[in-house]
């Protein structure tokens, strides 16, 4: 897993968060994301479904400030 985060760093341009499906499904409460479809990652056999961070969701930013 940690491969595939740092992979995905490595795609994203400037200021861009990357994730990878499963991770979406995880924080899909708490963030707005934009598919990007399949990307092709160095040492991955098949390419992964990537997804764009583009907001936090309020409700998700309310609870950090706690």
């Amino acid at each position: 897993m940690t491969k595939l985060a740092s992979r995905l760093a490595d795609e994203a341009t400037a200021g861009q968060i990357l994730i990878e499906q499963r991770l979406d499904a995880e924080v899909e409460d708490d963030v707005e994301v934009e598919p990007l479809g399949e990307v092709t990652l160095k040492g991955f056999q098949r390419p992964v479904s990537a997804f764009n961070v583009v907001a936090v969701r309020e409700a998700a930013a309310e609870l950090s400030r706690s």
